[in-house]
C-alpha cells in the first residue's frame, strides 16, 4: 500500500501561483511513477501531469503545458506540482496518484490521495 496526502491548495487570483505537494508513505516511493489529476465541479477527473520514478521523464496535458511543472524528491518521498499563470478554469480538486509506470490513464493508477482544492478567482 501507498498512502498519499496532498497539501498546498488554496484560493488565488488569476495569474497567481501555487505549489502543491504530495507526501507518500508505505511502499518504496521511488518505485512508482507519480501523476496529478484534477476534477472540476460537474466534470470528469482529467490528467494534468506525470513524472517517471527517476524524475527523468515528465508529461503534461496540453491545457497546462508551459504553466505547470511536476517534480519529485525521492529522498523526501514527495512529488510537487508548481502551478503558475493560473486561470479560473484551473479551479478544481487536485489529486496525486501513484502508478507502476508513467501514464496519463487514470485507470492505471493504483493509489490516490484525498485531493486538495485549488480555486482561481478572476
Amino acid at each position: 500500500q501507498v498512502q498519499l496526502v496532498e497539501c498546498g491548495g488554496g484560493l488565488v487570483q488569476a495569474g497567481g501561483s501555487l505549489r502543491l505537494s504530495c507526501a507518500a508513505s508505505g511502499r518504496t516511493f521511488s518505485n512508482y511513477a507519480m501523476g496529478w489529476f484534477r476534477q472540476a465541479p460537474g466534470k470528469e477527473r482529467e490528467f494534468v501531469a506525470a513524472i517517471s520514478w527517476s524524475g527523468g521523464n515528465t508529461y503534461y496535458a496540453d491545457s497546462v503545458k508551459g504553466r505547470f511543472t511536476i517534480s519529485r524528491d525521492n529522498a523526501k518521498n514527495t512529488v510537487y506540482l508548481q502551478l503558475n499563470s493560473l486561470k479560473p478554469e484551473d479551479t478544481a480538486v487536485y489529486y496525486c496518484a501513484a502508478a507502476e509506470r508513467v501514464v496519463a490513464v487514470e485507470g492505471l493508477y493504483d493509489y490516490w490521495g484525498q485531493g486538495t482544492q485549488v480555486t482561481v478567482s478572476s
